[in-house]
């Protein structure tokens, strides 16, 4: 099975589980009379359809390059990392908006009723979560953490429902859930600016650009490096432009043996498109 075909199986298995799961817990959110089940429903909802949206994006990123993608539409990926980021960027205001002011007023729920849910919340969403983490795009890694925040949450839930069971301390859901919701909020952010490079045409953080001109210098026959350009095209896989400079009486046979060593100087930046352009000195 392919990398990619993976990522949609993947984030296909995400976003149904996520979907009958998030239907499951406004019924059990109501049977519970749990405020902190049903704000996380609403949460889990538009997890739903960010979910659906990267999906899509993710099969559409499988597609070959053709006229109007060269590059094919690997970087449909990202945009659905983007879409997935950005939702759970709002959702998790929402819960803050929603956790905080319990801290003034608790609410007092079925702790019972919640233990169970809290199990099989953790159940569905740790599965999920690890199909997902184990993947490699971009998409899939923002993913992941849609449904990180949910388990942390249903772990905090579990720990407070047995808590409650046997001692009245209400406020340590809320505490709980803004101390689990600021912690995803940081990676969720971090995330983000990461996609937003992919978007900028960003040089990827691993690639030293002038320690690499250098190298490309030091090759014997090259006198100038102009225009070097490295990018990413969906967070994984990176292109390379550079414009090079040999002197006028410099052999023309030599310029693919110059091309080689400067792909051997890149092999291992995941560079999968590379245009290397000789041009000799007119002086």
């Amino acid at each position: 099975m392919s990398k990619n075909h993976s990522s949609t199986k993947n984030t296909r298995l995400a976003f149904f589980l996520n979907l009958i799961f998030t239907i499951i817990e406004f019924i059990g959110g109501y049977l519970t009379n749990s405020m902190a089940i049903l704000s996380d429903a609403v949460h889990d909802l538009g997890d739903s359809l960010s979910l659906g949206g990267s999906w899509y994006l993710q099969r559409l990123s499988n597609k070959e390059g053709n006229n109007r993608y060269s590059f094919g539409y690997k970087r449909f990926s990202a945009l659905g990392a983007l879409i997935s980021g950005t939702v759970l960027l709002f959702g998790s205001i929402f819960v803050l908006t929603e956790a905080i002011p319990r801290l003034f007023n608790p609410t007092h729920p079925d702790a019972q009723g919640m233990l169970w849910f809290a199990i099989l919340g953790v159940s569905i969403n740790g599965f999920a979560a690890w199909r997902l983490h184990s993947g490699s795009s971009m998409n899939e890694k923002v993913l992941s953490w849609h449904l990180l925040e949910d388990i942390l949450g249903w772990v905090g839930v579990l720990i407070i429902s047995i808590v409650m069971m046997f001692k009245d301390i209400h406020i340590l859901d809320p505490i709980l859930s803004i101390v689990i919701t600021c912690f995803v909020l940081f990676n969720v952010v971090r995330n983000l600016i990461k996609t937003m490079k992919v978007f900028l045409d960003a040089v990827p953080d691993e690639v030293d650009l002038d320690a690499l001109r250098e190298q490309i210098k030091s090759i014997n026959g090259v006198d100038k490096v102009d225009h070097l350009h490295i990018w990413s095209i969906d967070g994984e896989e990176n292109a390379m432009i550079t414009h090079l400079y040999t002197s006028k009486g410099f052999a023309c046979e030599k310029q693919e043996e110059i091309k080689e060593k400067v792909r051997d100087f890149v092999s291992h930046l995941d560079i999968k498109h590379s245009t290397i352009e000789i041009h000799i000195k007119e002086n």
